[in-house]
């Protein structure tokens, strides 16, 4: 049996902030909810930002996610967004509200730091934030490359936005995220 989770609001802090046994916590907390299909470049990807994290009363990890920042090209502009990362929660505390909890956090951040929100949804986490408002990209995804912009076909469908200080997006025009390694999106 586990222990409750508290009721407290998820604590944020920067990845500069953490400590080396929270970095662990956050990738075993990671692997699990994951089932081990959680790579190095997955976790790297959500290094670098704000982490929303949620303990139980115990004071083990029970879920997580962050929001780092990435550029994103639409019509004519390179855009600020946060990209939410590394969204889990403990497979025996699921469907408890923990994952809207950490992604009210993330939220928060997106809302007030960038010009738009976006992740790229697993077939589980879809519902979660469709029901939080985040809305499918109906557009065309892609990523720049070392030799140009690289369509990503198998990123429609999976890719979630959320408006904030840009405002509304114009899925006429693409998305063409930044490269980066591993998995683009």
């Amino acid at each position: 049996m586990t222990a409750p989770v508290s009721a407290a609001a998820p604590r944020t802090a920067h990845t500069a902030d953490l400590t080396p046994a929270e970095l662990r916590a956050i990738r075993a907390l990671l692997d699990d909810a994951f089932d081990g299909d959680f790579s190095d470049e997955d976790f790297e990807h959500g290094l670098g930002g704000m982490h929303a994290l949620v303990h139980d009363d115990a004071g083990l990890l029970v879920a997580h996610g962050s929001v780092v920042m990435r550029r994103v090209r639409h019509r004519d502009r390179w855009l600020r967004v946060g990209y939410v990362e590394a969204v889990a929660v403990r497979p025996d505390a699921r469907r408890t509200g923990l994952g809207g909890r950490v992604m009210a956090e993330l939220e928060r951040v997106v809302d007030r730091a960038y010009d738009a929100g976006m992740l790229s949804a697993s077939d589980e986490g879809a519902a979660l934030y469709a029901a939080r408002g985040w809305q499918v990209w109906s557009g065309r995804v892609c990523g720049l490359g070392l030799d140009g912009v690289v369509h990503l076909p198998d990123e429609e469908g999976g890719t979630f936005v959320r408006t904030a200080l840009a405002g509304p997006l114009d899925p006429a025009f693409e998305l063409v995220f930044d490269w980066r390694d591993g998995d683009v999106l």
